[in-house]
């Protein structure tokens, strides 16, 4: 009897092991993770339970504005006149049932993972209401796809994928877990999430500045304060007023607080620098003080920064934003990008691209 414990006890342990393995080997070097799932019969709330106990995620639930309603009453009336609509008219948002409002953007996000139930062969419509709305906060980013269904194949949920999110890059193949399948999710889970290219964490080292309708773009110093401003700009732009000051800077409340890691600091001409935790600075000339340093203007003499920066003026205008040109590059291995080359939605350059979108000095090109 007591070798069959230590028996048992070893099958868990090891069962345990290969289990903290996978997430350590998912989450280790992966980019952050978001799960989006809507349930009408509560499977597809199973199945990221399972998912979520395998990697490490944030998880946002879709729910229908309107609550109580029977989609499978009546032979699936309701479900298929949904569905109907939307296929009648895919591009007009009127089409598309309305949604609880969204808080959690995709846009913070590597890589998503979108579990939802099928609707007739098609995704269920309360989930292409959220892809519709939201999809073009996903382009660039990795994406999974999880389906249930009780027997239908998963071909036309796939389609509506696809046409849904046209410019994200698909991590694999979808999973498709059905009703006969759905007692085994964890095994079927752990062996899709191994095949799965998750985007791994980068490092945003573009910004840009608009002042006039004249852009310039910054290259970010690694710290906690370029981070959290990062994270403000993926939310949207920031535009400011700004005055010169000195002789030789424009600076300004941003109109929050960022962290800081401040060091006394002799600023230079192109240097943008955080000052007091809640001003930037931007400098056209030079100054000693103790300041944390967010980036360097790219490419202007001390003339042409003066001129871009409004130099003597009191109310200049500025607004600060990331590209799509600029806001995926690894900040450890491509400083500046080289304009006659193509790069991927991730940043990645592409060697001969034939066909699909890529970024090409600055702007999306599709070959």
């Amino acid at each position: 009897m007591r070798q069959i414990l230590l028996l048992l006890t070893a099958m868990l342990l090891s069962c345990c092991s290969a289990n903290s393995e996978l997430m350590a080997e998912v989450t280790s070097d992966s980019g952050k993770t978001l799960v989006v799932y809507y349930s009408y019969t509560g499977n597809c709330r199973e199945i990221v339970n399972t998912l979520t106990s395998q990697i490490q995620a944030d998880v946002l639930e879709i729910q229908p504005a309107e609550k109580g309603l029977k989609y499978e009453a009546n032979g699936y009336a309701l479900g298929t006149e949904l569905l109907n609509a939307i296929k009648a008219h895919p591009s007009d948002a009127s089409s598309y049932p309305a949604i609880d409002p969204v808080t959690t953007s995709p846009s913070n996000y590597q890589n998503i993972i979108i579990v939802t139930p099928l609707w007739w062969s098609q995704m269920a419509a309360i989930m292409q209401t959220y892809l519709f709305n939201y999809g073009p906060q996903m382009a660039g980013k990795h994406v999974g796809l999880i389906v249930s269904s009780h027997s239908s194949g998963i071909s036309g949920v796939i389609r509506d994928a696809e046409r849904l999110l046209p410019d994200v890059t698909w991590m694999g193949d979808a999973l498709w877990i059905n009703a006969s399948s759905h007692a085994r999710r964890a095994t079927l889970v752990a062996d899709w999430l191994e095949t799965l290219e998750f985007a791994k964490e980068q490092t945003l080292n573009k910004m840009h500045i608009t002042i006039d309708g004249q852009t310039q773009s910054v290259t970010l110093t690694p710290n906690v304060a370029t981070k959290a401003l990062v994270e403000k700009l993926q939310q949207s732009p920031i535009t400011m007023t700004l005055a010169s000051s000195g002789g030789f800077e424009i600076w300004g409340a941003l109109g929050f607080s960022l962290p800081t890691s401040n060091q006394q600091t002799t600023a230079q001409p192109g240097d943008v620098v955080l000052y007091n935790g809640s001003n930037i600075c931007l400098f056209y000339g030079s100054n000693s003080w103790s300041y944390t340093r967010l980036g360097k203007i790219d490419g202007l003499t001390e003339s042409e920064l003066r001129t871009f920066l409004k130099a003597g003026e009191s109310h200049i205008n500025v607004t600060l934003s990331l590209t799509a040109g600029t806001t995926a590059i690894d900040g450890q291995t491509q400083r500046k990008a080289d304009e006659e080359k193509y790069y991927t939605l991730n940043g990645q350059h592409a060697d001969n691209p034939t066909k699909g979108v890529f970024i090409m000095n600055g702007k999306k090109v599709i070959l």
